[in-house]
């Protein structure tokens, strides 16, 4: 005899599609997508309106290993950190220069000062090594098919118009600083081989964020919007750290958070309703002894622990707690860096729990530089007219351009390109 048997629904597959987006978000220009197989090979996928017409996507299998690609990263990553950041110019007794002041390219976020031959040759080798890492390691085993997809994507990415990209990946390399091969024939201009120079770049992944209902999406009249900080960060002033203060707390309700129970409590509640979190503290990795993966912590002013398990433990549910998907602007160093399948990076979490993208740096990034950027990027999201990924390809033309700082390079954006702070009308 028939008989309806008994179901519980765990999962709602249409959900998505009775919600709806902001009114900013467009289909990205170009989507990369990078799968890897265990420690075998990727499949590579590529698509959108900035690809050739196909009846299918463009794809084929890389015959490289993950692991290969993902130390090329690191070492580029090492590389900007060693050759930029910690620079320090030396006579031919290898003595630091005396009239030179101590990183030099550290301390100062305008380079234009630094001679200009010893500039060049930094970024000159910034440059090679990353577009080594993307047509010699990634894209560089030589056969026809890989020809083809590399001649494909760098048709794209040579455009001079700038793209918006999506790279989803469960692979994650730095893509604002990865570069274009030189070419002898074009200008004389070495920031325009980077990505970050040329386009908007987002990466998505396992962590990618979910609308918002209906009901909860409508933003307030006035933006909420937090501080998370460590006031001991600079407690002379000399950088901008506290000029950063000035625009969140104009015109918005601002909350200010200087303690690890402060920002537990706040995600044991409700729910958070801010469309901004900024946070300004130090980033590093910890090991607990026998763990070969170490964990990605921040501390505020109590230097206590904050990790991508302290924040999920915090949850009740699995709901959304960011209502209104804020853009969390993680100005911490190593903050930009991914997860992975033994760690869960903080910046994922923060996506899980309902962040529309977190914005952060992929290297040690210098106060004085991290500032600057900090106060210039929070001043143009308040307004309300740009979204996220333009902002920050803004900030990286700007600081390239005006200042010959390719720092803003190392910023990458998970998810989040469309973000745009938006109030409603009354």
């Amino acid at each position: 005899m028939a008989r309806e048997l008994p179901t519980r629904v765990v999962q709602d597959p249409s959900h998505g599609f009775t919600r709806h987006p902001a009114a900013s978000v467009r289909h990205p220009d170009l989507v990369l997508a990078l799968d890897a197989y265990a420690d075998d090979h990727i499949r590579a996928r590529l698509y959108g309106p900035a690809t050739p017409p196909s009846p299918t996507e463009h794809a084929l299998k890389l015959n490289v290993k993950p692991a290969s690609v993902t130390a090329a990263a690191a070492d580029l990553r090492a590389l900007w950190k060693r050759e930029l950041v910690d620079f320090q110019p030396v006579d031919e007794h290898g003595i630091p220069v005396a009239d030179r002041p101590r990183f030099p390219y550290a301390t100062c976020p305008d380079l234009t000062a630094e001679p200009r031959e010893e500039r060049r040759e930094i970024l000159d080798e910034l440059a090679r090594q990353g577009a080594y890492l993307l047509y010699g390691e990634l894209l560089g085993d030589g056969g026809p098919g890989t020809r083809r997809f590399r001649d494909i994507l760098t048709s794209a990415l040579s455009r001079e118009e700038p793209l918006r990209i999506r790279v989803d990946s469960n692979l994650f390399l730095p893509w604002p600083m990865l570069c274009l091969p030189e070419d002898p024939d074009g200008p004389d201009d070495v920031f325009r081989r980077f990505l970050g120079y040329r386009h908007q770049i987002e990466q998505t992944g396992s962590s990618c964020p979910c609308f918002a209902d209906d009901e909860s999406a409508l933003p307030p009249p006035v933006p909420v919007v937090s501080l998370n900080h460590d006031k001991g960060i600079d407690p002379e002033g000399v950088t901008r750290a506290a000029d950063v203060e000035t625009p969140l707390t104009t015109d918005t309700t601002p909350v200010e958070r200087t303690l690890r129970k402060q920002l537990l409590d706040a995600f044991r509640s409700d729910g958070l309703d801010e469309q901004l979190m900024y946070f300004w503290c130090h980033g590093h990795f910890r090991s607990a002894p026998d763990d070969n993966s170490p964990s990605f912590v921040v501390q505020l002013s109590d230097h206590k622990d904050i990790n991508a398990r302290t924040l999920l433990a915090q949850r009740a549910t699995a709901d959304p707690l960011l209502s209104h998907r804020p853009l969390v602007l993680l100005n911490a160093c190593y903050a930009g860096l991914p997860g992975s399948a033994e760690l869960v990076h903080l910046g994922g979490a923060l996506i899980g729990a309902g962040a529309g993208g977190v914005l952060g740096p992929q290297i040690e990034m210098p106060q004085m530089f991290a500032a600057e950027y900090a106060y210039a990027y929070v001043k143009r999201y308040l307004g309300g007219q740009e979204t996220a990924g333009e902002i920050a390809h803004a900030l990286a033309r700007h600081f390239a351009d005006t200042w010959s700082n390719p720092l803003g390079f190392a910023y990458t954006l998970h998810c989040g390109m469309d973000n745009r702070l938006e109030r409603t009308t009354l």
